[in-house]
């Protein structure tokens, strides 16, 4: 029989795995492969289980947050094999899995898994560390996971922005000197993301516009320190608009750069900690990410971010 290994993480999305793990399991079973489940148990438990047994098996399928996929992919990549990754969205926001449009139901999730097609997807490096779909500092970094995903659904980019707004009295900005090919500059930024993903804490469409998973390339954008309300307005404009580079909002495709700071910054990868660091380097790997889509999809990836 062909081997999988199931890993899920128990705590996200309020636990609703438990009740179709049964169900999952029988639809993995019924398709030919032998499963062993591991549920996570701390922090860093699904990097290190891919880490250790990932060659060991045909596929490896994760359920959980993004968080979880992010260590599940970190842990593939540690391990030096590679292997195809299904993913099952559990979690609050699920950027990635909406990306690429995996159900949100989880035994069609799962059904997928076993009869869908592979894409071939990019993921980045930060340094010695992995991301999947987005890495980032700055005010805004935890905006996205805290507001109210009810007001996202109703109210999209304003809602993000609105949460924003409350919380301009207490940003910081950080002095950057920024690195590229494409874009190199310095001076004083509130926040900055690097992406690869058409949705960034639930909000579709964030990371701007032709949006690719698979061109090698990321979606930068860093927001300059705003000085007056003027600035502020240029910033939500250039946001809710998707402009490529406007004011205080400067927006680049590239594959890589540098970020280098006076002082330590916390950054955050795929909504987790990303920890301190006043150097970064961010690698684009093109298509290293082999993860289970719907048949017939994969080469169309890029209608999905019309």
């Amino acid at each position: 029989m062909k081997k999988m290994l199931f890993v899920y993480n128990p705590r996200s999305g309020k636990g609703l795995i438990r009740n179709s793990l049964s169900a999952v399991i029988e639809i993995f079973s019924g398709a030919g492969y032998e499963v062993t489940v591991h549920p996570t148990k701390a922090e860093n438990d699904a990097k290190r289980v891919v880490r250790d047994c990932a060659a060991a098996y045909e596929l490896i399928a994760c359920c959980g947050g993004d968080g979880t996929l992010d260590e599940v992919v970190a842990g593939m990549m540690d391990s030096g094999v590679r292997r195809t990754i299904g993913y099952i969205p559990a979690g609050s926001t699920n950027d990635f899995g909406n990306s690429l449009g995996i159900p949100k139901q989880m035994e069609e999730a799962a059904e997928l898994i076993v009869s869908g097609g592979i894409f071939h997807c990019d993921i980045g490096r930060m340094n010695e560390d992995y991301f999947v779909y987005v890495a980032a500092f700055g005010a805004f970094t935890d905006v996205s996971y805290q507001t109210n995903q009810d007001m996202k659904n109703m109210l999209g980019h304003a809602a993000y922005l609105l949460e924003g707004m409350k919380r301009m009295g207490t940003w910081k900005s950080k002095w950057l000197r920024v690195e590229s090919e494409e874009y190199t500059d310095e001076g004083e930024f509130v926040f900055g993301m690097i992406t690869n993903s058409n949705s960034v804490g639930g909000i579709r469409g964030l990371p701007g516009n032709d949006v690719e998973l698979n061109d090698g390339l990321f979606e930068v954008m860093l927001v300059r320190n705003p000085q007056n309300l003027s600035d502020w307005q240029d910033i939500i404009t250039a946001v809710l608009t998707r402009e490529e580079s406007a004011g205080n909002v400067v927006r680049f495709k590239t594959d890589r750069l540098k970020l280098i700071s006076k002082e330590p910054i916390a950054w955050t990868r795929d909504g987790e900690n990303g920890g301190e660091h006043t150097e970064v380097e961010l690698v684009n790997l093109q298509q290293v990410l082999d993860i289970v889509v719907a048949a017939g999809m994969e080469p169309v990836m890029h209608e999905l971010h019309a």
